[in-house]
């Protein structure tokens, strides 16, 4: 039998500073023992298997729904704005996904031609359009996407008060630290 492809998240090492960086020239690990970076290590190997399963769920979610990754952000958010009892718009999908108004007329032709979605005329402006999903991709939808989302928000729901303020306050730093890289060269 065929041994699996070691994913890269299966190799500590590739997180240990004491590995990559055995210098201390990019990651000081100064009032840090061997105990708390590995414990660091293992927070950054978790990021990673977390990512990792994370893009295999969205994977199988589109694989499942035969759509590419622009579709679903749309239906999704098409899905979101129903929920609300809001009129979705082409150009609100077009804002929300930052593409041009021709590549949303595309992507909405594609959604109809695969029976995801309807356009209908809007409730007030009769110039403009609405877009609504078809109940069979919004069940597909809510047995895939939002299953695992209702996994994910028991999961932080079960976390206390302060674990999550500890969790939201290492997330959000953690994407700040999504800088232009030539800056820390240049400083």
């Amino acid at each position: 039998m065929a041994r699996p492809t070691p994913r890269m998240s299966d190799d500590p090492s590739l997180f240990d500073p004491r590995v990559l960086d055995p210098a201390q020239e990019i990651v000081s690990r100064s009032g840090l023992d061997d105990a708390e970076i590995d414990q660091v290590v293992e927070v950054l190997r978790s990021l990673r298997l977390w990512r990792e399963a994370d893009e295999r769920m969205s994977e199988a979610s589109r694989r499942y729904m035969k759509l590419g990754a622009t579709d679903m952000r749309a239906l999704r958010f098409i899905i979101v704005g129903l929920e609300n009892g809001e009129a979705v718009t082409p150009g609100a999908i077009a804002a929300h996904l930052g593409i041009s108004t021709a590549s949303t007329t595309k992507l909405l032709d594609r959604l109809a031609a695969a029976g995801h979605i309807r356009r209908l005329p809007h409730p007030t402006d009769r110039r403009s359009v609405v877009v609504e999903v078809l109940d069979e991709t919004r069940r597909a939808a809510r047995d895939s996407i939002g299953r695992s989302h209702a996994r994910r928000f028991d999961l932080a729901a079960a976390l206390t008060r302060q674990q999550r303020d500890v969790v939201i306050r290492f997330l959000r730093d953690l994407a700040a630290t999504e800088d232009d890289p030539s800056r820390d060269s240049a400083a």
